[in-house]
């Protein structure tokens, strides 16, 4: 069994208005993909914005990166949709 680490997770643009901006989160996922998956476990809100058919970027410590980066203790990820310009 692996050893929860705590991570802080942020929100951005519509995601943000579902979840709020920010919280501290006890995970025991070892990956960016995994702890998205934890996240959408918990229903409700979370299942809903973060569902596996929505497009949603990654950033990792504040670096775009897709699901397969690692996470440590003290990570930042933040979790926001595509952003399209005009």
């Amino acid at each position: 069994m692996t050893t929860p680490i705590t991570v802080t997770v942020r929100y951005f643009a519509s995601i943000r208005e579902a979840l709020g901006s920010s919280e501290s989160c006890s995970t025991s996922a070892a990956t960016l993909g995994a702890l998205r998956d934890e996240l959408i476990a918990r229903g409700g809100a979370s299942a809903q914005v973060l569902a596996r058919d929505k497009a949603v970027r990654m950033a990792h410590n504040q670096v775009l990166s897709d699901e397969s980066a690692p996470l440590e203790a003290g990570d930042e990820v933040a979790f926001f949709p595509p952003v399209t310009g005009g």
